[in-house]
């Protein structure tokens, strides 16, 4: 993403806890910072983009934070995937300083961050959204503002309930076609151009089928966007009894030590209860 954006056009100074990250991406073209607070006192946009809701806390608000060194005016748009009360308390923490916020969390995984195509989901003002726009347009094909801040990751939230719950009825489906005696490849070629088709399943069929588990997306991830989601359920006072399911499934995935496969493995936890795996029906067990 930061590459796509060097590629823009825009200047870039960088700073991450990982090393190796920041010598990548300044290799490209991009100058280092020591910290959060230096790279946000000499920027007028700042991107975060951390694993969960604690390390954007950390990141933005805590000591050598963002707000640290933003200046009043600068934008803060912060592209993790988390919990949108934690978008809601960040965003609050920067406005009592005159910072803007915006969260943008994005759908699409590696390969759509690398050919700059993610689906960008942002909340925030309407100006503050205008202002970082065409910014996100270098990394994402869909760059949408679905309401204030904190909206971008109930939509994200949204969008990781779907992809999961396809993905588990991915795996329900060709296990029992394998079962069955037939090609879970034939199957899903069938299947493919009705209205069973996906995105998702287009994505992560031939995942399963061809054994392919190298991670776009980590199992471990989405098993934390789902409590994310149950968590704001709770808030919202919305039963999530699927999200509840596939929670499960992925925690008992991570148990088995998974979870840093592709979110395609939770085709996994259906084969390992049928005792077969989805191949080509000529390997698969009778």
């Amino acid at each position: 993403m930061a590459k796509n954006l060097l590629k823009a056009g825009h200047k870039l100074l960088v700073h991450d806890v990982v090393r190796a990250s920041v010598e990548d991406v300044v290799a490209a073209g991009a100058a280092s910072g020591t910290s959060s607070a230096d790279v946000a006192s000499r920027s007028s946009v700042i991107i975060t983009m951390l694993p969960d809701g604690p390390d954007v806390e950390t990141a933005v608000l805590g000591p050598g934070g963002v707000l640290e060194g933003a200046k009043k005016g600068a934008i803060v748009v912060d592209m993790s995937s988390i919990s949108p009360m934690v978008s809601q308390k960040v965003g609050a923490a920067c406005a009592a300083k005159g910072i803007e916020f915006v969260d943008a969390p994005v759908s699409g995984g590696e390969p759509k961050a690398i050919d700059g195509t993610l689906a960008i989901m942002c909340g925030g003002e309407a100006k503050s959204f205008e202002k970082v726009e065409a910014i996100l347009k270098s990394m994402g094909s869909s760059v949408l503002l679905t309401g204030p801040v904190g909206a971008g990751n109930v939509t994200k939230l949204a969008n990781q309930i779907m992809v999961a719950a396809n993905i588990a009825a991915m795996g329900e489906a060709l296990t029992l076609a394998t079962r069955a005696g037939l090609d879970p490849e034939v199957v899903f070629n069938a299947v493919k151009g009705g209205l069973a088709g996906s995105t998702v399943l287009n994505a992560k069929a031939p995942m399963a089928i061809g054994r392919n588990f190298k991670p776009g997306f980590r199992i471990r991830l989405h098993q934390k966007d789902l409590r994310n989601a149950l968590l704001a359920g709770e808030s919202l006072k919305v039963p999530l009894p699927l999200t509840s399911l596939l929670q499960q499934m992925l925690i008992s995935l991570m148990n088995e030590g998974k979870g840093d496969l592709d979110h395609s493995a939770i085709v996994n936890f259906i084969e390992d209860m049928a005792g077969i795996e989805v191949k080509k029906a000529s390997a698969a067990q009778a």
